[in-house]
């Protein structure tokens, strides 16, 4: 198995909660290592940006409204699978369809207010990094 980066986000319900600490103790139990981070408070076009990809689904306004709301804090995560770990960690994107004691199950209050995000795809892990973080901003980790 590689090693494999991917991108993570602690929405703003999820600050509003108090538990980024809690989400950062998930990631490092499950083998994950965090090689960057960053808090911020997105503007409408960055997220606008950011989710693209839904422009033209009905729930879009919503979803610009609530990333703009207030903190939320980008990640960059590393390891082995990291794409699948993280997305398991997560849970499903409906906190009610989601597994037991994942991230999603456990803080989320429904398919919009979820508490976090995760890639889907290599590519896509690329394209998100790229989004949020500058190359020196990634640690190279030294791994064992």
């Amino acid at each position: 198995m590689a090693l494999e980066k991917t991108f993570a986000m602690i929405k703003p319900d999820a600050l509003e909660k108090g538990i980024i600490g809690e989400i950062c103790k998930r990631i490092e139990e499950a083998n994950l290592k965090i090689v960057g981070m960053k808090m911020h408070k997105l503007d409408r076009p960055r997220v606008e940006g950011f989710y693209a990809v839904h422009k033209t689904k009905p729930f879009f306004p919503q979803l610009v409204a609530f990333m703009t709301s207030g903190p939320s804090v980008a990640l960059a995560l590393e390891g082995e699978n990291a794409i699948a770990t993280w997305r398991e960690v997560m849970g499903a994107t409906d906190p009610e369809k989601a597994a037991e004691g994942t991230i999603r199950r456990d803080f989320g209050t429904n398919v919009e207010r979820n508490a976090v995000h995760g890639s889907d795809a290599p590519e896509t892990a690329a394209l998100e990094l790229k989004y949020f973080f500058d190359q020196n901003e990634i640690v190279q980790y030294e791994w064992m």
